[in-house]
This record gives structure tokens, C-alpha cells and sequence, in this order.
């Protein structure tokens, strides 16, 4: 039996058939110059934020100064970026929605929808992989430079997808808009909540905010404090015997969530939840973890603090202090690493622990709601990508 070219899901009222079609009767190449300077914006395909200005994406211009040989992007219009990233293997395709126009390398194929095709179905369909298929057949194997896939835009433009009539597209891009503005008020959500813990953090720390005691009566004076003063334990990250059986190696691409799979090895347990992890070297250096047990990677220190002193509260001392940390802290013109003189030098200002404890149990539960807001967040991205998956042939 025959497959016919309809999707798994699928809106009432549509029964037929997905038409195969070349791209270039769907969309029509863009190869206009930013003559005269039009536009002096020039732009970057970021896989989260769609085409972005570069300024605003790399804090700096990596563009020529002169941009008139670039292709000028007008609102609606597309750009595919033939380099590929983390999600997206055969590069990226995004539409120009934040600006009236920019300016893009003419390593970008440019395109525009036509009459027949709607523009916004085609954001989705590019957030898919069904155009994958015919973009792996057409890139030269082997010919990849500097992670930039070598496809000509002819064989670009000959490649078949498998479109439904304007009406199914409209409705297919209304729902799935629909699910964006959801997913950007989420967004937003979670944007504000870690804006106001940060916020509360700043008042709290410098003492414009503070707590008091169950009487209603003020705690002492914060005293200033090195950091080796409060530490009873201190460990640097060891050699890892590897294994098919053993213990969680934490290591930073893990607790980044970089990679899904677990490393074991076969040291024994040495961080407990209530320890503080520095990152000691690499690019995130002076940055901080706590709650967690596993296996020290050795790319960290871990302290373990005494009992006059909240672990919770000093990882958030910590954690605001992290570009203090990076900026003065660290040293190394290769791979940075924090200063070995950190902990014996290092001053925090610290109330008692009764105040410490209260402050730690406030940033815990702002914690525990941006964590619950993140998840329906992951949940709603996730959600989305199964629709994607069944919406399109």
C-alpha cells in the first residue's frame, strides 16, 4: 500500500493529499545589495533568537565595516545559515522579525515566501527536520569548512517539500502561533521571577533589606570575614577511574546539562550536599554549584564550611558574587583558573546564622518557583516539538 503524503495529525476539513514541490516555486531567492548603506545593521542567525543584530548578540560588530556587499534583508524575509549548530545539523533558517531590515554575509541563502505559501507556516516548517533530508542529499560529503555545509543554492532551491494548500498552512500556523505566544509569556514569567531574585539578592547583600528575629527584634551588625575562616574542609577534583558501574562523576559539561548521559567512575563518593563547588579552571571559572553528591571532577574545588555558618546562604553569597569573581579572581592567559590564594584571601560580609538561615530559606523558596516555572516552561517546548513532529510530512 501506497504512503500517502498527509500528516499524522491533522485539523478537521483537510483530506487531501501533501503536494511535493521545489522550493523555488514556494519561495523566491533574495539577492538584493545593501547598496548606498541602507541598512547599517548587520545581522547573525542565533539558533534561540532567530536573526538578531550582531552588536546586540556578540556585544560587538564582527561584520566589515562596509556592508554594502551584503545582502539587504527586509522584514519577512528568510536567511539560511549553512553552518551547523547544538539542535540544528544542517544549519539554521530564520525569518527577519525583530527589524525593518539588516544587512547579512552572502554566505546566507536569502529567500522570501511567495503568493502561494504562507510566510508563517514556513517558520514552523524550518523549526522541523522533514527539510533535512533533502539538504543532507544535496551537501557534499566530506566538505565541511569550518562547520559550514558546502551547498550550492541551485540544488538548495531544486529541493522537494511537501506542502499543503494556503488554507491548511494558515491554520497550522495560527495554532502553532498560537503556542509561541504561550511559550514567550512562559518565558517571560521565568525572566521576571529570576529579575526579582536578583533584585532581592542585591538589597538583601548590601543590608538595604533585613530580616528579623521571631521577636520582631533586629539581628546583630554582619561581620566582614575571610573565607578560609569558615572552611573546614577543602579538596581539589582528583585523577577519574573510569567504569561501566560506580558513582556520578560531576563534572561541568554534566552539571550544565551539556551531557545527558551520566559518567561513572569508580572513586568513591566525596561531595555531600552541603558542599560548595568552585569551577577552578576552564572558561566558567569562579562559577559555583551546591546540593549535589558525586565524584569532585578535577576541574573543581569543593569546601566543606563550619557550623556557625549556613551552606545555602554563602553559595548565594557566592553565586552574586561570580563576575567579581571571574573579573579579579582568576588569572592564566591560556585556560583561566580561579587564583590559588582565593580561599585564604577572599572576604565575605556575614550575619549570624540565624539570619543566615532565614535570608538562605528566602532565596531557597524564589529558587524552588523559578525551578517549578523552568519545567512548565521545558514542558510547553517539549509539547511544541511533538506537535512539529506530527504536523508536517
Amino acid at each position: 500500500m501506497e504512503k500517502r503524503n498527509v500528516p499524522k495529525l491533522r485539523f478537521k476539513g483537510f483530506e487531501d493529499e501533501w503536494k511535493k514541490q521545489n522550493l523555488n516555486n514556494i519561495v523566491e531567492r533574495v539577492v538584493r545589495k545593501n547598496k548606498d548603506s541602507i541598512s547599517n545593521r548587520p545581522l547573525t542567525i542565533s539558533a534561540q533568537y532567530g536573526l538578531v543584530d550582531q552588536e546586540e548578540f556578540f556585544n560587538k560588530i564582527v561584520a566589515s565595516k562596509n556592508l554594502e556587499g551584503y545582502y539587504l534583508l527586509n522584514n519577512g524575509d528568510f536567511a539560511y545559515n549553512k553552518s551547523y549548530s547544538n539542535g540544528y545539523p544542517f544549519g539554521a533558517i530564520k525569518r527577519l522579525d525583530r527589524y525593518e531590515n539588516g544587512a547579512v554575509s552572502t554566505l546566507y541563502i536569502c529567500f522570501k515566501n511567495r503568493a502561494n505559501t504562507d510566510s508563517d507556516f514556513l517558520v514552523q516548517y524550518f523549526e522541523t527536520s522533514r527539510w533535512h533530508k533533502e539538504v543532507s542529499g544535496i551537501a557534499v560529503e566530506g566538505a565541511r569548512n569550518h562547520g559550514l555545509l558546502n551547498i550550492s543554492v541551485l540544488d538548495f532551491f531544486e529541493t522537494i517539500h511537501r506542502i499543503p494548500s494556503l488554507e491548511e498552512q494558515t491554520k497550522i500556523a495560527n495554532f502553532l502561533s498560537n503556542i509561541d505566544n504561550v511559550i514567550e509569556e512562559q518565558e517571560g514569567k521565568v525572566k521576571d521571577l529570576e529579575q526579582y531574585k536578583k533584585g532581592m539578592m542585591q538589597k538583601i547583600f548590601k543590608q538595604e533589606v533585613r530580616f528579623r528575629d521571631e521577636n520582631g527584634g533586629e539581628y546583630p551588625e554582619w561581620e566582614e570575614k575571610k573565607l578560609e575562616n569558615i572552611i573546614i574542609n577543602r579538596k581539589k577534583g582528583d585523577i577519574a577511574n573510569y567504569s561501566n558501574k560506580g558513582n556520578i562523576l560531576l563534572t561541568n559539561e554534566y552539571l550544565e546539562k551539556k551531557i545527558i548521559k551520566e559518567i561513572l567512575v569508580s572513586n568513591e563518593i566525596d561531595v555531600f550536599s552541603n558542599h560548595i563547588l568552585i569551577l577552578w579552571d576552564g572558561s566558567q571559572a569562579g562559577k559555583v554549584y551546591t546540593g549535589l553528591k558525586g565524584v569532585l571532577g578535577s576541574t573543581f574545588v569543593s569546601i566543606e564550611l563550619n557550623k556557625f555558618n549556613d551552606n545555602y546562604f554563602v553559595y548565594q553569597y557566592l553565586n552574586m558574587k561570580k563576575h567579581l569573581i571571574q573579573e579579579v579572581w582568576r588569572e592564566g592567559s591560556g585556560v583561566p583558573h580561579v587564583a590559588k590564594d582565593f580561599l585564604n584571601k577572599f572576604k565575605l560580609k556575614l550575619p549570624g546564622l540565624e539570619e543566615q538561615t532565614k535570608i538562605a530559606n528566602f532565596l531557597s523558596n524564589i529558587d524552588n518557583i523559578i525551578e517549578e516555572e523552568k519545567k512548565k516552561l521545558e514542558d510547553l517546548k517539549l509539547w511544541k516539538k511533538g506537535l512539529l513532529q506530527q504536523m508536517f510530512v
